[in-house]
């Protein structure tokens, strides 16, 4: 399989966690979001929308989108599962996962940031007060949803990790690195360290890919 994708990318950084919680090898090629790589048409060609990540499987499938990768990942590749088998909580996972991906992560993309900045002029106080407003509500509805649950598992869903941990560590780094308070989450630092505390997800961090720039 060969993988295309960018160490700072959060999208990217779900498939990794996902790469390695299966075990699975993959030739990485680094697409440079900041040079502007995604626009060029042999990339565009393979992804129009001229996002990463991209995934080109051993039969020449071209499939985009973390989440539909990872998906796909674990139905091709099914141990260990990463959803539940349980329909009404794999819902519930899905629907955690979402919150992330669809509402929290695209407001801090690039291209939104430097349209931010390009277009509109905001200055950088501006652009901090955005970030904090959208990933700061973003993740307190997370840790609302997790304790709503009641469970003092390890993990989000269970004591195994998943598709939410998956989904929920990368968007922590996010935060972490737009200098977005989450200290008071409790639930999520304690996850969040959980998970760090596992090979899976601590070789996945963008500080230790080959394309990593400080």
């Amino acid at each position: 399989m060969r993988f295309l994708g960018y160490f700072r990318s959060s999208s990217a950084y779900r498939c990794r966690i996902a790469f390695n919680l299966k075990g699975l090898e993959y030739d990485f090629e680094s697409v440079h979001l900041k040079s502007g790589q995604q626009k060029a048409p042999a990339y565009a060609a393979v992804n129009p929308q001229m996002l990463v990540p991209t995934l080109i499987a051993d039969d020449g499938q071209e499939l985009t989108q973390s989440l539909a990768i990872i998906e796909w990942l674990d139905e091709t590749y099914a141990d260990p599962p990463l959803l539940p088998a349980d329909k009404d909580l794999r819902a519930q996972v899905r629907a955690f996962s979402q919150v992330i991906a669809c509402e929290i992560h695209p407001l801090q993309n690039l291209r939104v940031l430097q349209y931010l900045r390009g277009e509109l002029r905001l200055d950088e106080d501006a652009v901090s007060k955005w970030l904090a407003r959208w990933l700061g509500e973003g993740l307190t509805a997370c840790e609302d949803i997790l304790n709503k649950r009641g469970e003092d598992s390890r993990f989000c869903f269970g004591d195994v990790p998943g598709l939410a941990d998956i989904c929920l560590v990368p968007q922590v780094f996010s935060a972490q690195r737009f200098g977005v308070d989450i200290s008071g989450l409790k639930r999520i630092n304690e996850i969040n360290a959980n998970c760090a505390a596992l090979p899976a997800f601590s070789q996945a961090e963008p500080a230790k890919q080959p394309d990593f720039e400080a």
